[in-house]
């Protein structure tokens, strides 16, 4: 078969968040019989041998992070994460394999700053309350200051994705059994000791702790007074 008309360019193909993408207008000048589909995505992350990273993932995922915590995994879409990472679809494909790739790969990172943050609070020395407060207290803190949104997507990827996608869903459930099983050992703790009632069970208390202070992170997204905020937590402790 003869091509009309020369083409002295190399054609690139990119595959991005369910969009086919050319970097030259110039594939048209093709025959429609000579272009041909990539093939369909595989599970597994491509490599591409030869092919140097000239990135580290661990930036890319926070700057990820940062870029669904502000609009959501819907309202997401892949020119937000090629601004938002600095990097092109051709290269983001190629690291991560697909956005929803990406996104599991920013949750499992949030989960992990996060759960570092409150695991150093909850296991230190000192009074199970004084730990409680601490907390909540920082929970106030993360909300109103906005670091890297580790937090705020850990939050939000329940109230968005919870019920609708398996794997964050499954994602987000491992978190809060790891949350709960520390704070069962600090209610545990805390009875043992006197320093709190035997009215309900440390798993019961846990559970109902942790009601309160994802309550209060999603009010804080809706009250910056944060004085109202400290009398929220004076209420969740003063029944301990």
């Amino acid at each position: 078969m003869t091509i009309p008309r020369r083409i002295s360019q190399r054609i690139t193909v990119n595959f991005f968040n369910g969009k086919y993408l050319t970097d030259r207008s110039i594939i048209n000048t093709m025959p429609p019989q000579l272009i041909s589909s990539p093939p369909p995505m595989s599970a597994e992350k491509p490599t591409f041998p030869g092919r140097p990273r000239k990135f580290e993932d661990q930036d890319v995922i926070d700057a990820a992070v940062a870029v669904f915590s502000a609009n959501g995994y819907a309202g997401t879409s892949a020119q937000d994460l090629c601004d938002g990472t600095g990097l092109g679809r051709g290269s983001l494909y190629n690291a991560f394999g697909s956005k929803q790739a990406l996104y599991e790969q920013a949750l499992l990172r949030s989960h992990e700053q996060t759960m570092s943050a409150q695991l150093a609070i909850l296991t230190q020395s000192g009074l199970v309350k004084e730990r409680l407060h601490t907390l909540l207290l920082w929970g106030i803190a993360e909300d109103l200051s906005l670091p890297e949104q580790h937090d705020a997507m850990v939050l939000f990827s329940a109230l968005e994705m919870g019920s609708k996608d398996e794997a964050v869903a499954g994602l987000n459930n491992e978190y809060r059994q790891r949350l709960e099983q520390t704070l069962v050992a600090v209610f545990i703790e805390g009875q043992q000791s006197g320093e709190l009632g035997n009215k309900a069970s440390p798993v019961e208390m846990a559970r109902g702790f942790m009601a309160g202070y994802y309550g209060l992170r999603v009010l804080n997204k809706n009250i910056s007074d944060r004085k109202i905020l400290e009398d929220v937590v004076a209420g969740l402790l003063i029944n301990l």
